[in-house]
């Protein structure tokens, strides 16, 4: 093979390697595209929409049987769960970063439209559904008939020995006692701030921040005495465990149900069918198993989830 040959079989054998190349690298990007728990495209026309939630137990369940429902009905999701507080998953949604996730009543009304607490249901919900669409152009869905509403949790130990069953007599009590919070209690005002307005004292002896999963392990455990629940909590099941009495009715409802942007439910109104089937599943006794399951069996929030959808008929096995 004359030189001038061999130059053009190294050009022909470069091509071909640079060729190959592409494609290897092409076909490892599609790999990795159709990996993972996230669909990346809906069927036909339908969008892939980003489902978020907060980063506590019930919030992360809820968010994954919305993904699944809708997963279940064509649409592509991607999930963007666990994203942290109120105010961070609130602002997701107003910057499109999430198309959905599931909210509180009592939490939309205090904390985002910053409105005085309200104790009737329906005008909770009709006020922050109306609050909603005015000022952000975000649309809350109906809602479920959990209503996880906020509350304090000592010990039987503890309760026994000071006669501790209302909040009342907690506030009276606080210096005495240690109080384990959670992210953004003492700052909000259905929290701690509110708490001091309505009851009066709450001074504890001391108060140290705890994560969500593992504040009643500290006063189990005595290392606090008093700590924030939920109503819907799974924990709370336990025995060893009260929840003070809202004697003043401090806390309005938090009846939980999606709060979806505007533009998306616009173009998709199909996508409220879908999430409203789910949310008619859901009441207090049924999201405080489903949070047990979590919590004290140790089970993974996303087949928790799955199971209860196969259980009610939304997704087959």
């Amino acid at each position: 093979m004359n030189i001038s040959s061999k130059k053009t079989s190294n050009r022909m054998n470069k091509s071909r390697l640079v060729l190959l190349a592409v494609v290897m690298l092409m076909t490892v990007i599609l790999s990795a595209c159709g990996n993972g728990n996230d669909n990346a495209n809906g069927e036909g026309d339908k969008p892939t929409l980003a489902i978020g939630s907060k980063n506590f137990t019930e919030s992360l369940i809820l968010g994954e049987m919305y993904a699944l429902a809708l997963e279940n009905a064509g649409y592509g999701v991607n999930r963007k769960l666990n994203l942290g507080g109120t105010l961070i998953a609130h602002e997701s949604l107003k910057s499109g970063d999430i198309d959905m996730y599931p909210e509180y009543t009592g939490t939309g009304l205090i904390n985002v439209l910053e409105e005085e607490p309200k104790s009737d249901a329906q005008e909770v919900y009709d006020l922050v559904a109306e609050g909603y669409k005015e000022k952000f152009n975000l649309i809350w869905l109906e809602s479920t008939n959990a209503n996880d509403s906020q509350g304090l949790v000592t010990t039987r130990k503890i309760a026994e020995e000071y006669d501790l069953y209302t909040i009342s007599k907690l506030a009276e009590l606080a210096p005495q006692l240690r109080m384990a919070a959670v992210p953004e209690f003492e700052e909000r005002q259905d929290g701690l701030k509110g708490l001091k307005e309505h009851y009066g004292g709450m001074d504890f002896e001391s108060i140290k921040l705890y994560d969500y999963g593992i504040k009643y392990r500290v006063i189990l455990d005595e290392e606090a005495d008093v700590t924030v629940g939920f109503t819907t909590d799974g924990d709370l099941t336990n025995e060893d465990l009260v929840l003070l009495e809202d004697d003043k009715s401090f806390w309005p409802p938090y009846y939980v149900a999606p709060v979806i942007r505007g533009e998306v439910l616009e173009g998709n109104p199909e996508v409220a069918d879908v999430l409203n089937e789910v949310s008619a599943l859901l009441d207090n006794e049924k999201m405080m198993a489903l949070n047990a399951q979590v919590d004290i069996e140790k089970k993974e929030y996303a087949d928790v989830a799955k199971q209860f959808l196969i259980e009610e008929g939304i997704l087959s096995e």
